[in-house]
């Protein structure tokens, strides 16, 4: 076990990511709904400017648009990656294993997870809710983590290193390409990525207002 969670918690919540939590969950909510989410929308579930809101989504250079300017993904992406979760009928993607594990809590859902292992191909298939994993086929299934030194591009830097595979066996080619990995089973991982998410959270949980139902929209600007 090479990862230091500490240290990794520190780096993934730093300033650094330019991810600012009293933004980034309203946001998240917003996502789950399965469309793209307007900057007036935006401004309006978090009590913020137009002008603020831009400035704090170019902070995070990952973060993804569609055509006409609304946000597709930060974390939570509508655009198709190899890690598919199901949310209340939605399809929707996550940049990396770890964010299928985290984010069903977050948004206090549960969800149905498909992936595919990083070096084989099999299918990896879990439920996850506010309890925790269940259902996780291949049962040997674990995800891999790395602690980057340079957060500036969290996505770059972190996210897509973090995968799932069939079993220690599949992922040990990649653990001999990256000497400063390691790989945990999911339900490990789950435990894991739900403390380093109430971390960036605590703090502002309960000041968050709440999203608005599917449909609604504030400034259309």
């Amino acid at each position: 076990m090479n990862i230091n969670f500490t240290q990794l918690t520190d780096r993934l919540t730093s300033p650094d990511t330019g991810i600012e939590p009293a933004l980034w969950l309203p946001l998240l909510h917003l996502l789950a709904q399965g469309e793209p989410v307007a900057i007036g929308d935006l401004a309006a579930v978090t009590g913020r400017t137009v002008p603020e809101i831009r400035a704090a989504l170019a902070a995070v250079p990952d973060t993804e648009y569609d055509g006409d300017g609304r946000i597709i993904g930060q974390g939570l992406t509508l655009r198709p990656t190899p890690h598919r979760l199901e949310l209340a009928g939605e399809q929707l993607y996550t940049w990396c294993a770890l964010d299928t594990l985290i984010f069903p809590a977050l948004l206090g859902t549960t969800a149905r997870i498909e992936s595919a292992c990083h070096a084989t191909g099999v299918p990896v298939r879990l439920s996850v809710g506010t309890s925790g994993v269940t259902d996780v086929e291949p049962a040997t299934a674990v995800v891999s983590l790395v602690n980057p030194e340079d957060m500036g591009s969290v996505r770059s830097a972190f996210c897509n290193q973090v995968h799932f595979f069939a079993s220690d066996e599949a992922a040990q080619p990649w653990l001999d390409a990256h000497p400063g990995g390691s790989v945990f089973p999911v339900a490990e991982a789950h435990r894991i990525g739900t403390a380093m998410a109430g971390s960036l959270v605590d703090e502002i949980l309960p000041a968050q207002p709440a999203a608005p139902e599917k449909g609604a929209h504030g400034c259309a600007c």
